[in-house]
């Protein structure tokens, strides 16, 4: 037998001994993890708390606690698992991804029980039947139904039932949003026609502003669940458990009195039977990637245009603000300065938020496109209007005395540095 061949051999029971070791060690993860729990002594959920009312959101009266059904539901099924309930702050639009990377031990934040999102995590038996509702101004006519909403623009939550209901409808202009109060503060800014919610947030946000009435009943009625890794399968049958003893005990009813959001359709989750979702093996990203290689085009083209017309705002307005600096009168001297600090010392996102939030306060509305350029224009043109003063005060003086000696103007002498010539 050959030397290579015992090499080649010995490297083989070698990986085969670490791929071995490497599932077992992946399936006792999934097994172990409600122990694991237990151990540690906490049950870790993933939740966003940013404008997350009624779901979970810090109370009004103590900003430094969180309230909300969801999370007086956490802190009781923390209780029946013999542990405490600690909420991990995660964008809602990407928990899924967090909980595939192990940030923290269940999803619970309004998660729709859809295939969509069996897909690619198990999910419990749900403990909240929610609706969608169709939010309109007040002085709104129609739009009552879902068919009456093709040709308008309507705002939805990112990766919500609500988005995906109006894609396969078609004949609707999506505007989509990461929160839940951007949307309603746009649809008060006539940007969008409407906004399609689920019901709780609905109850929370738009049914207590007077300038905001809901348009219809609510409708396609849904499950909320809470997701768990695949693997997971000790820690989903502990949580169903929970969740059973909860509806039977109306612990369930009475958070959600507590919160306005109870009605009769949660008598729904006492004879709830599970669906039986096969899953798709080929699921994956790549396979995905056709479908959303044309936003992922048009986001990029987007960018470049961003790009390209805000440094020409940003040129053109620092020229502006150093000459004025440099130059100008003392009154126009300060507040250039004055223009300079403040955009440098100041955080381009309450930037953005005045501009496109503040300015239809005052009668002014423009486009997310427009603010965009507005906003990354005028917060560069400081950075700008720094860098042309350097190139100015670096000119030594004695050149721009000998300059205007022989007679020339300054706007010759500026053109000189801009455009030096060999003197012959």
């Amino acid at each position: 037998m050959s030397n290579a061949w015992r090499c080649s051999r010995s490297q083989f029971f070698i990986l085969s001994s670490v791929a071995l070791f490497a599932s077992g060690a992946y399936s006792l993860r999934g097994a172990d993890r409600l122990q694991q729990i237990k151990e540690r002594g906490e049950l870790l959920w993933g939740a966003d708390a940013e404008g997350g009312a009624p779901y979970v959101y810090p109370d009004p009266q103590k900003p430094e606690q969180l309230i909300g059904f969801e999370y007086e539901l956490a802190e009781s099924l923390a209780r029946r698992l013999g542990v405490k309930a600690r909420i991990i702050q995660n964008q809602w639009d990407q928990l899924i991804p967090a909980l595939e990377r192990g940030n923290f031990d269940i999803i619970l934040n309004g998660l729709e029980l859809t295939a969509d999102n069996q897909q690619r995590i198990a999910m419990s038996r749900p403990y909240f039947v929610y609706a969608q509702q169709i939010v309109t101004r007040k002085e709104t006519q129609g739009l009552a139904r879902l068919d009456e909403l093709k040709g308008k623009v309507v705002g939805v939550l990112s990766s919500s039932v609500a988005e995906h209901l109006l894609e396969q409808a078609g004949g609707t202009q999506l505007k989509v949003y990461p929160g839940n109060v951007e949307s309603l503060r746009d649809l008060k800014a006539k940007r969008i026609d409407a906004v399609l919610m689920d019901l709780p947030i609905a109850l929370h946000y738009a049914k207590p502003d007077p300038a905001l009435k809901f348009s219809g009943e609510p409708f396609a009625a849904g499950y909320y669940a809470i997701g768990v890794r695949k693997e997971d399968a000790t820690l989903l049958a502990a949580l169903n458990q929970a969740l059973v003893e909860s509806v039977e005990c109306r612990t369930l009813e009475c958070i959600y009195r507590k919160y306005g959001v109870w009605d009769e359709r949660q008598a729904a989750l006492q004879g709830y039977i599970p669906e039986v979702v096969s899953t798709n093996p080929a699921h994956s990203t790549l396979r995905q990637l056709p479908k959303y290689l044309p936003a992922l085009l048009s986001g990029a083209i987007i960018t470049v245009e961003l790009s390209v017309l805000a440094m020409a705002v940003a040129m053109s307005v620092g020229l502006v603000v150093v000459l004025l600096r440099l130059y100008g009168p003392a009154p126009l001297n300060w507040l250039a300065k004055a223009y300079v600090e403040v955009m440098r010392g100041t955080p381009l996102l309450i930037q953005l938020f005045l501009i496109y939030y503040g300015l239809p306060q005052i009668g002014i509305r423009l486009n997310a496109f427009v603010a965009a350029i507005l906003g990354l224009g005028l917060n560069y043109a400081a950075s700008e209007a720094e860098n042309y003063r350097a190139g100015i005060q670096a000119v030594p003086r004695g050149q721009t005395e000998a300059a205007l000696a022989l007679g020339m103007s300054r706007w010759q002498t500026c053109s000189m540095w801009c455009c030096p010539r060999p003197f012959v």
